[in-house]
């Protein structure tokens, strides 16, 4: 997760607008999941508030040889559950979003695990633009391998 990650709320949704690849991702607020949930990258997301803590369920995720349970490519099944708790903290460090998820699938592990992290508030001067086709590059010292890159725009 990246600090120049942005959070939106509305009266009925959060977006999530991540720095990296442009990406958006929506939260529901107050709403069941669909009867019949069709797969997307993020899956179907419903929050709601318990107290100071925003609790996410998410289903759905699309399964595909690109799609990852963490940053380590760990691959999962449709069987994907997975369940986030967002809280306002301030600590040594300051002020920052913990989060802690909870990840199930039955198809892919022999039982339920947790992780957690931080978001923190953006402490550069301006946000990267990253455009995949022209910048290839990473953010920090993570290495996910050779990227692809595409000799001939297809446009």
């Amino acid at each position: 997760m990246c600090s120049s990650d942005l959070f939106v709320q509305t009266k009925d949704k959060i977006l999530i607008l991540y720095q990296r690849d442009h990406q958006v991702r929506t939260i529901l607020l107050n709403q069941k999941h669909a009867a019949k949930v069709t797969p997307s990258w993020y899956g179907e997301s419903v929050g709601r508030y318990e107290g100071d803590t925003l609790v996410v369920d998410t289903v759905g995720i699309k399964t595909h040889k690109m799609s990852f349970v963490d940053t380590y490519g760990t691959p999962h099944t449709d069987k994907l559950h997975i369940v986030e708790r967002y809280r306002l903290i301030n600590d040594a460090k300051g002020k920052g979003i913990e989060f802690v998820m909870r990840v199930e699938d039955t198809g892919a592990f022999t039982m339920p695990w947790k992780a957690m992290g931080y978001y923190r508030p953006n402490r550069q001067p301006d946000l990267l633009e990253v455009v995949c086709a022209e910048n290839n590059r990473g953010f920090g010292e993570e290495t996910i391998g050779e990227m692809p890159e595409e000799k001939t725009p297809s446009f």
